[in-house]
């Protein structure tokens, strides 16, 4: 498909103004494609030629001012519109469209629960022209009017209120000016609990088999969805800029959700089936803190191009952690955003391939290249910089000028230009040199802490290895009188770097020092040599659970970067997380402990080590916990242990008996959880997945049965598995990510050892033939990451050099190989100590 240049989206805004579309979709034509059609009401300044996008099925007809054009003249996605003379113009497209299944533009799925059929669309960034004809580009905004034809018995949910007509007839009430990736519709036999708030009409909606347990969380996300914009309204001026606020929870979504105006699409894992604990449901918060605070950030004002999608997506992060700290029960958030997301962007930020918050726009000449930016960097490290931009601003004068941002920009679009032009409006600092040194440049700064004894007092010196200024507090912290112990915090201090170069401390050496304190800034933290000890000896006894998170971070860097031994990191966290408070530092803690350390840190020999501590570990917890007095932290020590066991007996016990003694039950995520560990140690046999799935025939059992018999250990379940991703194309992107997940397992390195030079091949081609979507897939999900050798590295670069994988795969292998890469030096160094 032809991707759209910055160059070629200019000049069509020159020439061309977009006033509306009206757009009718019959979804009643079958289960392969449905009708479109689309008229575009625009306006040309001068005559010129331009194109519109379009990737039908079937090009049925095209007219331009009632003049039939050929549709043979169809180039790819293009449809060249020429000759073009000053004024206004009518074009009508009428197509058969496809349906999707991996995600993207109009994906119709199945349920197999119950056998009902849903779909919906996703149009970003470039998927439009997979459901109408568009002038596919942010900056040309248009009104749009919609109608759906839909089987008997569907719900039509669309950017605003809709209203049925009869015989299947849906209609959407008229949209503000909107940017085309922003139009969205979801069409099923929805179940739907509707409310009212502040005059507008609020909707949750999921597929039907779900119904009782969206039922039993409706208040809850109600409540969140209330709170959050409630306190928008305390913050911004410009009120909410649609006619109503549904929320549904869709099958196979690939993103967490996407912030549709009116009508935001989230992945329907969001509505639990089994168990979660309290910072899954926070997680669950956040996203929709988030996508509300889109309907302003991207929605009521858009970037003009592709480079500036932090203006989306950085202040979507930041308020949805910020909002959702203010407005809701869940007050701990940065702690969270502190040891979970934040890691994303340090990791994103240390690649080849990183890139500045706000590029240039020249490195985002197309669409191609600006869908790479949707990771760590736009997301944690640009809400990170906008944290760091409160901390140094005050938070009055950076809500006075997004408000004037807002005021000057609604309902149209804007650059980072614009963005500073109102902040320096309200303020008489640089704001320009801090954008200039915070978001156009790139890398993680270090602040490494020295600490000098002076009679009567102690010195502090932050040495930084990179170019920011920083605004952090600086904790102190002593130990106690009585208990010896426990760390009291002695003071906190605000330090500006490179500023205030050497600061004192009064009184005796402190036991810890504690750089980036509050975790206000977006650096890794080096501490002194005795700060260090005491961290590695006491962390649990740390009063703050964000300063944890901070201290957590540290260490986890320093593995990482080969300062830190993993076994070490092991072992502070077996003598610390019986003690950790907060269950946001446990489950990162553990999380990186046994994906990173012991699937990739460790070599092959001391993997059974490294599992045996996590398995002690986790039986601790589990043991600490019978009481009942946590079930989060029990729920997070039984699935870790679950994907930690070495041995079947224990977890084939539970399995079989239905329970973990003491609780919990096993309800059907743990269930398939044990079952894909038994599948990986070779106990349990295709039968046993087939029974499963029997009792469990719902979507997610379904995905549950891929991940499994992928992970059997057993040649021809291997074979059937690699033809499912990567021959027979028939996967949906749920289904092959599943199939992904359980295919390549540690334990079963000789039985997959043919397939690690298959893949580089396969992938590409993959990618090729299905697209972004699964090319994503195939690069984080199925990459051969346990095969930590020299040999992976020297297949993987060949590809990217010689292969011409598509953006999407080429930037997932480039940072793959880099994580090898990393993983390898890491034990290289662990051999050498």
């Amino acid at each position: 498909m032809s991707v759209l240049t910055r160059d070629e989206a200019q000049t069509r805004a020159q020439l061309i103004d977009v006033q509306r579309y009206t757009i009718d979709l019959d979804l009643t034509r079958g289960a392969d494609t449905f009708d479109s059609t689309t008229v575009i009401g625009f306006t040309t300044r001068t005559a010129g030629d331009t194109f519109v996008e379009i990737r039908p099925a079937t090009l049925r007809s095209v007219t331009l001012d009632g003049h039939p054009l050929d549709p043979a003249a169809l180039d790819d996605n293009r449809l060249p519109l020429t000759g073009l003379t000053p004024g206004p113009h009518e074009l009508r497209v009428e197509a058969a469209m496809a349906y999707s299944h991996t995600g993207e533009g109009m994906h119709r799925f199945t349920d197999p629960t119950d056998g009902e059929t849903y779909a919906y669309t996703q149009l970003f960034m470039e998927d439009v022209q997979r459901v109408f004809a568009a002038f596919d580009q942010p900056d040309l905004k248009a009104v749009f009017d919609l109608t759906v034809t839909a089987p008997d018995g569907w719900t039509v949910l669309a950017n605003g209120i809709t209203e049925h007509l009869g015989d299947g007839k849906w209609r959407a009430a008229t949209t503000p000016l909107l940017s085309t990736y922003l139009v969205a519709v979801a069409a099923g036999p929805w179940h739907s609990v509707r409310t009212e708030h502040a005059g507008l009409p609020f909707g949750i909606h999921c597929r039907r088999s779900l119904a009782p347990y969206l039922d039993a969380d409706a208040e809850e996300i109600l409540d969140i969805t209330r709170a959050c914009y409630d306190r928008y309204h305390e913050k911004f001026e410009e009120p909410y800029p649609f006619d109503s606020y549904d929320q549904a929870f869709v099958p196979e979504f690939n993103a967490g959700a996407m912030e549709n105006p009116g009508l935001v699409t989230f992945r329907d894992e969001f509505i639990h089936r089994s168990a979660v604990t309290d910072t899954e449901r926070q997680t669950r918060a956040m996203v929709i803190a988030h996508e509300m605070a889109h309907m302003w950030f991207g929605d009521l004002v858009t970037l003009q191009w592709w480079d500036d999608i932090w203006l989306n997506e950085s202040f979507a992060e930041y308020m949805g952690y910020q909002t959702l700290t203010e407005a809701t029960r869940f007050t701990g958030t940065w702690v969270d955003f502190g040891v979970a997301r934040k890691a994303w962007g340090y990791d994103a930020d240390q690649r080849p391939s990183t890139h500045p918050v706000a590029p240039d726009a020249d490195a985002v000449p197309d669409t191609a290249s600006a869908l790479l930016n949707f990771d760590g960097i736009s997301y944690a490290k640009g809400a990170s910089a906008l944290r760091q931009l409160v901390a140094w601003l005050g938070e009055k004068d950076f809500l006075a000028g997004i408000n004037t941002h807002f005021q000057r920009h609604k309902f149209a679009n804007a650059t980072l230009a614009d963005f500073i032009a109102s902040l320096a409006h309200h303020t008489d600092r640089d704001v320009h040199a801090w954008a200039d040194t915070w978001l156009r440049t790139t890398g993680v700064d270090t602040l490494t802490a020295t600490v000098t004894e002076h009679p009567g007092q102690t010195a502090l010196t932050l040495t930084r290895n990179g170019s920011r200024p920083h605004r952090i507090t600086v904790g102190v912290y002593d130990r106690d009188l009585i208990d010896g112990a426990t760390l009291v915090r002695r003071e906190l201090s605000d330090i500006d770097i490179p500023a205030d170069g050497e600061h004192s401390l009064p009184g005796p050496r402190p036991a810890l020092v504690v750089p980036n304190d509050q975790d206000l800034t977006y650096a890794k933290i080096r501490l002194d040599p005795h700060s260090e000890e005491t961290a590695l000896r006491g962390l649990s006894r740390v009063p703050d659970p964000l300063t944890r998170a901070v201290l957590w971070n540290c260490l986890r860097d320093m593995v990482r970067d080969g300062e830190l031994e993993p076994l070490t990191y092991l072992e502070a966290a077996r003598a610390h997380l019986p003690g950790e408070r907060e269950l946001a530092n446990v489950q990162g803690v553990l999380a990186f402990a046994r994906t990173q350390i012991a699937d990739r840190y460790t070599t092959p020999a001391e993997r059974p080590d490294a599992l045996a501590l996590l398995t002690d570990l986790c039986t601790d917890l589990i043991r600490r916990t019978e009481d009942g007095s946590n079930p989060g932290l029990r729920l997070t020590a039984v699935r870790t242990l679950i994907d930690s066991a070495a041995h079947a007996d224990t977890i084939r016990d539970w399995y079989d008996s239905g329970s973990v003694p003491g609780g919990p039950e096993l309800d059907p995520e743990l269930r398939w959880r044990i079952l894909g560990r038994l599948c990986v140690l070779g106990a349990v046999d295709d039968a046993v997945i087939e029974a499963e799935l029997t009792q469990d025939p719902s979507a997610t059992g379904r995905q549950g049965a891929a991940h499994c018999r992928a992970a059997l250990p057993d040649p021809e379940a291997k074979r059937a598995a690699w033809d499912a991703m990567f021959t027979t194309d028939e996967l949906s992107n749920y289904l092959f990510t599943a199939t992904a997940q359980g295919f390549w397992q540690p334990e079963q390195n000789d039985l997959l050892h043919p397939y690690v030079a298959r893949y580089f091949p396969d992938a590409v081609a993959v990618a090729h033939r299905r697209g972004p979507a699964i090319a994503d897939a195939a690069g984080r999900h199925a990459f051969p990451a346990h095969a930590i050798d020299t040999h992976t590295l020297t297949l993987g670069e060949s590809c990217i050099e010689d292969d011409d994988p598509i953006p999407a795969l080429r930037r997932r292998l480039a940072d793959q190989l880099d994580d090898l890469a990393r993983a390898l030096k890491i034990r290289t160094a662990t051999a050498a100590n």
